[in-house]
């Protein structure tokens, strides 16, 4: 179908305003933590919850959306996604209690699960194959300037105003991409209208995914293993559902295009590899580097800020290379590097050194996201675009959270009970970084190589 330049003008606006919104919020907190820790009285690991609680619900919801969108239209979903978040922003200012802020940041997931698959899927639907890449690259620009200015208006918010108002700096820009898109985008796309949605697929699913991650996240504790394994269970069962099923969420078939299966778990290994990193960063300079939490903010923002100068970039070159699997390739490796980097810090790790950690693995995710979303919304037809969009969003926040279920094994295993950040825990936070990272390393060079031999996508 083609769209006038005044509806794919406005859909690239509203998506752009959007990718920045999600990631603004999330870098933001990560340098509240300690203040939060310290107004509610909660450890580390409890502060994980912040992220975790987010990425859990995101995930849980992923998938059920990306069909409803195709059901009941793009262009509705991203407007109910939007206002989703805005009342959790509402919710998270004004709670009473840590864990009331945790329900309003699981509320800001499930808007922000939506919203990142009905962003990518209406951008791939109204961009011709010939610009999709420079136009994927502005938006995955859009994520990293959220996480770039994130750090830097936190840290500085935090410290003059304090952490609650931070949840309502992205409501301006909420209503701002709902007023772009309903005046701009007269239309609606809905590949599915009509269509039968997978009630009892939705719950087998999140039931799945609530278990398997809630587990994961409380281990080692005994009912944390039986509920990883209950929950591993129920996705084997989702899984035989879904291929047995005409009116399935996911389309099982796209894991048997080769490029799309090893471009998915690249992006899975990707963020999971990296994502805990912001997490860590925000404890470790706050606390063992003796910064406040705008001078963290400031330092935080290098590996964002190398994301988004060159993630145009390499949007642009993907649209002009024939190996469109190099790029993602030589990226992911770049960032292996970086995450190994993180093994040798210690409580005297001068700064510059942080500093250049930040820098290759920002230029690393650079280098990967935009050419490795373009290589999975094209090797899948358009109709499927809304599926493949919430595949690539699953493998994301499924990575980041299960990169947070790293961070807190190894906080819960080494810390334990002992896991408030002090002179005298310093040397065991060290060594959970350690160990996270020694595991997020393997998991970097194992998206390396399915990156490799991924194959070459047919470009639909």
């Amino acid at each position: 179908m083609e769209y006038s330049t005044k509806e794919v003008k406005a859909v690239m606006w509203a998506c752009y305003i959007s990718a920045f919104i999600t990631p603004l919020l999330s870098t933001m907190m990560n340098l509240s933590l300690v203040n939060m820790g310290e107004d509610f009285d909660v450890g580390s690991h409890n502060l994980a919850y912040v992220n975790s609680s987010f990425l859990l619900a995101s995930v849980i919801f992923m998938v059920p959306l990306a069909k409803r969108m195709d059901i009941i239209g793009k262009k509705k979903m991203f407007i109910v996604c939007l206002l989703v978040i805005s009342v959790g922003c509402i919710i998270g200012c004004l709670a009473p209690s840590f864990w009331i802020v945790i329900l309003g940041r699981a509320v800001i997931g499930c808007g922000a699960s939506g919203l990142a698959t009905v962003g990518m899927s209406m951008l791939t639907d109204v961009t011709p194959l010939d610009r999709r890449g420079r136009a994927l690259g502005y938006m995955t620009m859009c994520v990293y300037l959220g996480l770039s200015l994130g750090p830097a208006i936190g840290g500085i918010l935090n410290d003059a105003i304090g952490w609650r108002l931070l949840f309502l700096i992205v409501l301006p820009l909420a209503f701002i991409s709902i007023f772009i898109i309903v005046r701009g985008f007269k239309g609606e796309i809905a590949n599915d209208a009509g269509g039968e949605f997978d009630v009892k697929g939705s719950i087998v699913y999140g039931t799945a995914i609530l278990l398997t991650m809630g587990g994961i996240m409380n281990l080692p504790q005994t009912w944390a293993f039986i509920s990883a394994a209950a929950g591993i269970i129920l996705l084997f069962l989702f899984v035989y559902m879904q291929i047995h099923n005409p009116h399935c969420l996911l389309e099982m078939r796209l894991f048997k295009n080769r490029t799309f299966a090893g471009s998915s778990v690249a992006t899975f290994m990707n963020y999971a590899s990296s994502y805990c990193l912001s997490f860590f960063m925000a404890l470790y300079l706050q606390s063992i580097g003796n910064l406040s939490a705008t001078e963290a903010g400031l330092m935080m923002i290098i590996q964002p800020a190398v994301q988004c100068m060159f993630s145009p970039t390499f949007g642009r070159l993907t649209d002009r290379i024939e190996n469109k699997i190099l790029l993602p390739t030589v990226g992911m490796a770049i960032t292996a590097i970086g995450v190994l980097s993180i093994v040798f810090y210690d409580v005297d790790t001068p700064l510059y050194f942080v500093a250049a950690t930040m820098v290759l693995i920002g230029f690393g995710f650079a280098m990967f996201s935009a050419p490795n979303t373009f290589v999975i919304m094209s090797s899948v037809p358009q109709e499927y675009s809304g599926e493949a969009s919430g595949v690539v969003s699953v493998m994301r926040q499924s990575g980041m959270m299960v990169s947070m279920g790293i961070a807190m094994v190894f906080t819960s295993t080494i810390m334990g009970s002992t896991d408030n950040l002090g002179p005298d825990t310093y040397d065991l936070f060290i060594q959970v970084m350690r160990y996270s990272f020694i595991t997020c390393f393997i998991m970097c060079v194992i998206g390396t190589i399915t990156s490799a031999f991924r194959g070459k996508p047919k470009n639909f």
